[in-house]
């Protein structure tokens, strides 16, 4: 990659990072900066219009839809990266354990990983919401059991491919085993690939958290989640659309911002 390029690819990601980074500050400091209390409602003051006291407005309750889109940060985004975090962790736990032990273990994982995985994850999910019920912790295991299943059998195939490698042969004969191992030889050099598939999928499971919402299966009123927001604003669609374009278009915006952020990422690394 020419110098050019690749410093126009990191001013791409500055400006992607940046932007997310205050999303998720307004997230994190959302109940100091919230004119109101998202929560509170007041029928009197329904439907309305964009004011100083009431930026966006308000929604068919009376309640501050800024101070909802704000709280909304941490259900949607806030959440979306939790899962991600605790599924790639027990991922790399699980995936370098069956790639380092291999034999009947390795075998038996596999057989699994191929019996869940023959199902599409959103059916997966889906059939875990079934059964555990519609709300936010039960999303949270749904999606992080999907995500632990994907990202696990493909760690392990990322750590299969570098049992050959010199070096890490090199360190073995040195003595080197263990987590001293994975923590000083594999996980520098899978970290790139980890950091780019973690941050794609961000969105991806955005996305997911919000359809959960907008079913009735995920998120449940009165949490103010972008999803569920949507959901809120269908049935007055005609009359004020607005209710379900801010939180749709936050939506579009994080993800974009993240698949973005992921693509330079990858292009850094070729």
């Amino acid at each position: 990659m020419s110098l050019v390029r690749k410093e126009n690819v990191y001013v791409k990601r500055l400006f992607s990072l940046t932007l997310l980074l205050i999303i998720g500050l307004l997230g994190l400091f959302a109940p100091i900066i919230m004119p109101h209390d998202p929560l509170a409602i007041d029928i009197s003051k329904k439907f309305l219009g964009p004011s100083l006291d009431y930026p966006l407005g308000t929604d068919h309750l009376g309640r501050c839809v800024w101070s909802r889109m704000l709280l909304g940060i941490r259900y949607s985004l806030g959440s979306a990266l939790i899962i991600q975090i605790v599924a790639i962790l027990l991922a790399v736990l699980l995936g370098a354990f069956v790639a380092l032990k291999r034999g009947l273990i390795d075998f038996l994982f596999i057989r699994i990983c191929d019996i869940l995985l023959a199902f599409p994850t959103l059916v997966l999910a889906f059939g875990l919401l079934g059964l555990l019920g519609p709300s936010l912790k039960n999303v949270f295991i749904a999606l992080i059991f999907t995500q632990l299943v994907y990202y696990s059998r493909w760690i392990r195939g990322l750590f299969i491919g570098m049992n050959e490698k010199g070096f890490i042969q090199a360190a073995r004969i040195s003595g080197t085993s263990g987590i001293k191992l994975i923590m000083r030889h594999y996980i520098p050099n899978l970290l790139p690939p980890i950091v780019t598939i973690v941050v794609l999928d961000i969105g991806k499971v955005i996305l997911e958290i919000a359809g959960f919402s907008f079913i009735g299966l995920g998120v449940q009123a009165p949490i103010p989640e972008w999803g569920m927001m949507v959901n809120e604003g269908k049935q007055y669609i005609r009359q004020h659309p607005e209710l379900m374009l801010y939180p749709g278009l936050a939506i579009v915006l994080v993800v974009l911002l993240l698949n973005h952020l992921a693509s330079s990422f990858k292009k850094l690394g070729q």
